[in-house]
């Protein structure tokens, strides 16, 4: 999965990694990707740990990023 190989070093705690997971995941399933394999998967994961640094909220997390990326 991308977002945890690019958090795998990071030092967050492990209920921020827990949320952006959860973030992460609600992103892929509004865009119906599946393929964490798929390039547009990293792109997604970076963009959501990019949001979770000032975003809380894991819905509001993967609205975002949907929006940010243009996607949808």
């Amino acid at each position: 999965m991308p977002i945890n190989r690019l958090l795998k070093d990071s030092k967050l705690a492990p209920e921020e990694i827990a949320r952006l997971n959860k973030a992460y995941t609600f992103t892929l399933r509004s865009l119906s990707l599946v393929d964490r394999n798929d390039p547009l998967a990293e792109i997604v994961a970076r963009k959501v740990i990019e949001i979770g640094a000032s975003v809380h909220d894991p819905s509001e997390i993967a609205r975002k990023a949907i929006k940010g990326l243009g996607i949808s």
